[in-house]
């Protein structure tokens, strides 16, 4: 009996061990200055399972198996393979990207004519069938220079061939965690109604009727801008600012057009702020009563990633900054709320994998639809975006809190 309980734990041990994920870490620099180089993207090659780095140009990659290598990219530096020897550290350097313009076709016809090609050949540039993405989702809300609220998950998120509109795209939360401060002081609490559904939003080459169609585009002045590079592929950058008054806030922006397929593959937005009012219209959903709000900046990055003749989503961004006081207070206090996503695996799919009941809706909060912070092994082998120094340290005080 003795003998076969050893061999009966033997064999779990090693089927544990065979379990386990592969963790290829490191920090991701600029070759020339070794500034850390935030949101660059790293993916396993073959694997196609990509991460991002985080503000401290730090990223920690999961694989099922020690990949043979990993590719490293970032706008304006030229894409690198790094092979794989052990899954120690790693200390990246991209260097940046020098463009040779007698290499270059120059687009020199209206740059209004070239988003519309770019549009016209969405069917064709992107996915032209259902695909289920795992997604790694993170929200914070800041007072000043401290947290307050800090909220992150994973979740599945299904999409329709881009020939077709948003309508029966989903979302679902398989796993979250939250934390909320306990500090007296902090009286006003932030929250992101329908974060985890941004990315059907601002996806904007499937969802035109956002940004890329006639009647949208009509209110927008369109210039050249220098040609840059993302993942090693020459990009048309496109400047966009308002050219009437509407009704609505609209945006300063650029596109980057790939210059091969002519497929958008970053887009960057920034809220025009010259009237508050418009702008508080599209941000604020409510507050208390009392409490006048000030909105400072809204900004948005989307950005997608060729691969195998196709272009998809794999990252977005949007930040919001404002301030809060209330009447008869002469000092305001300023916030700033931080939601990004990033696709870390995708495979095809013929069934609809999300029912409606477990789609989360745009008008829910990521905070009522998770569990507090709890287990250290919570996320065990999902890809995440490591947190910053800042916000790990944010946790611990934050954890400390609920103890």
């Amino acid at each position: 009996m003795r003998r076969t309980f050893l061999l009966i734990c033997l064999s779990l041990s090693f089927l544990l061990a065979m379990a386990q994920k592969v963790v290829v870490s490191g920090t991701v620099t600029d070759q020339r200055t070794g500034r850390k180089l935030t949101q660059a993207s790293v993916t396993a090659k073959g694997e196609g399972v990509t991460v991002v780095t985080n503000d401290d140009g730090y990223f920690a990659l999961k694989t099922d198996r020690k990949p043979e290598a990993i590719v490293v990219s970032h706008l304006g530096y030229e894409t690198k393979e790094i092979n794989i020897d052990n899954t120690g550290s790693l200390q990246i350097k991209l260097k940046p990207t020098a463009i040779e313009l007698h290499e270059l076709v120059v687009w020199t016809e209206n740059p209004r004519e070239l988003v519309n090609i770019a549009i016209r050949k969405i069917p064709t540039n992107y996915s032209k069938n259902a695909e289920l993405y795992k997604c790694f989702y993170r929200e914070t809300a800041m007072k000043r220079q401290h947290f307050i609220y800090i909220a992150e998950g994973v979740t599945d998120m299904y999409k329709t061939a881009y020939s077709h509109g948003t309508g029966r795209d989903r979302v679902a939360i398989r796993k979250g965690r939250r934390l909320l401060s306990r500090k007296q002081s902090d009286t006003l609490s932030v929250k992101v109604m329908g974060g985890p559904v941004q990315p059907l939003f601002l996806d904007v080459a499937k969802n035109t009727d956002f940004l890329l169609n006639d009647e949208e585009l009509d209110n927008y002045d369109f210039t050249m801008d220098v040609p840059t590079q993302i993942d090693d592929r020459t990009q048309y950058v496109i400047n966009i600012k308002p050219r009437v008054v509407t009704d609505y806030a609209l945006y300063y922006g650029k596109f980057y057009i790939d210059r091969e397929n002519l497929a958008f593959t970053r887009v960057e937005l920034s809220l025009d702020m010259s009237d508050r009012e418009k702008a508080t219209r599209l941000i604020l959903v409510r507050k208390p009563l009392g409490v006048r709000f000030k909105p400072r900046e809204m900004t948005s990055l989307v950005e997608y990633r060729y691969e195998d003749g196709v272009t998809r989503l794999s990252y977005i961004r949007n930040v919001f900054r404002f301030n809060c006081d209330w009447k008869r207070k002469l000092l305001s206090t300023s916030f700033t709320a931080t939601c990004e996503m990033v696709v870390t695996d995708k495979s095809p799919t013929t069934e609809r994998p999300i029912s409606g009941r477990d789609s989360f809706d745009s008008k829910d909060f990521f905070y009522d639809r998770v569990e507090y912070f709890r287990d250290p092994d919570f996320w065990k082998d999902y890809n995440i975006i490591e947190p910053t120094e800042t916000l790990d340290n944010a946790i611990g005080k934050l954890l400390k809190r609920y103890d």
